[in-house]
């Protein structure tokens, strides 16, 4: 029988020790019914972060548009479970709520990818407004009130699967060759274009994929709430996105993961202070970028290979 290479091996263990943590620390209610609330919403800002990563880390396309997909992933799953109300349902709306923020995400690309930094942001910016305001007069979303009485289906368990997926998908994408064109692209495009790569195309693929993930965090959003409205997908959305991923750095999956556990936890423990939450949030913000400004990782990533390697690592005497 053919062996698992070590990477897999030790993916697997992580994907493992972390869950039986977790969902030790749960059944043994030191993660009650409100720190719940805390794990849930650092899964979804993970993928967020994870898919924003992709676009604007690996491929340098800076996009300030990613809640509008996961307001559309939101919305498509909610009405797709008050239809039906059932699991079923529910795995349909995740579906089509991800195919549906992929195709907008394909639509909007083609055109917006052409254009370049700041451009590119404000292009973004505008057409997630667009899908917000649009959200705001249909009928079949109810307006300003939003969607309310979403049936919970989403528990730890679905959570922490549509998590790792959307981690170790994106991490895959960005080792395969598709991922390396992108990079490239990041680095140089007109290097890439010149060495024979698509970079419209690739463009097109990663903010596809971004949009895709994005929808099921939407999706698994509304699914846990049970109220969506469309002031929950504004502009302030996508920046709480974007620092996420600066904070952890550009070209980090791991830096992400980092950085949304750690602004989550720091937004909690906050929460007991009200008069000043704001202003130690941001000046932590302030601190982190003045002193280090690639963000938490850089570009390099957390491994536990790297960790049991630095572990074992004996230091030198000298003689």
């Amino acid at each position: 029988m053919k062996k698992l290479p070590s990477g897999r091996v030790t993916t697997v263990i992580m994907v493992a020790v972390t869950y039986a943590a977790l969902k030790g620390l749960m059944l043994g209610n030191i993660i009650d019914a409100y720190y719940e609330i805390t794990l849930m919403l650092i899964g979804i800002n993970i993928m967020l972060a994870v898919s924003l990563n992709l676009v604007t880390g690996f491929t340098g396309q800076f996009s300030l548009g990613h809640a509008g997909f996961m307001a559309i992933g939101a919305y498509t799953c909610a009405i797709v479970n008050l239809s039906m109300r059932s699991l079923t349902g529910f795995l349909l709306g995740v579906f089509l709520a991800a195919v549906f923020a992929a195709v907008v995400g394909i639509l909007i690309g083609i055109p917006t990818l052409r254009l370049k930094g700041d451009y590119l942001a404000i292009a973004t910016l505008g057409l997630a407004e667009i899908i917000r305001v649009v959200i705001l007069n249909l009928e079949i979303t109810n307006g300003a009130a939003g969607l309310s009485g979403v049936p919970k289906f989403v528990n730890f368990e679905w959570l922490f699967f549509f998590t790792v997926a959307t981690v170790l998908c994106i991490n895959n994408f960005i080792h395969s060759s598709h991922g390396r064109a992108c990079i490239s692209i990041r680095e140089d495009e007109i290097a890439a274009e010149s060495m024979g790569i698509n970079v419209t195309k690739y463009k097109t693929i990663a903010f596809a994929m971004g949009a895709f993930f994005a929808g099921i965090a939407g999706a698994v959003y509304a699914s846990y709430f049970h109220v969506i409205m469309p002031s929950q997908f504004g502009f302030l959305k996508s920046i709480d996105i974007l620092v996420i991923v600066v904070l952890g750095g550009m070209g980090s999956v791991s830096g992400s993961i980092l950085a949304a556990v750690l602004l989550a936890v720091a937004t909690t423990y906050l929460q007991a202070f009200p008069e000043v939450r704001m202003i130690v949030y941001s000046l932590l913000l302030v601190s982190v970028m003045i002193f280090r400004p690639q963000g938490i990782m850089g570009s390099k990533e957390l491994t536990l290979d790297k960790l049991i390697r630095r572990i074992g690592k004996k230091p030198s005497v000298e003689g």
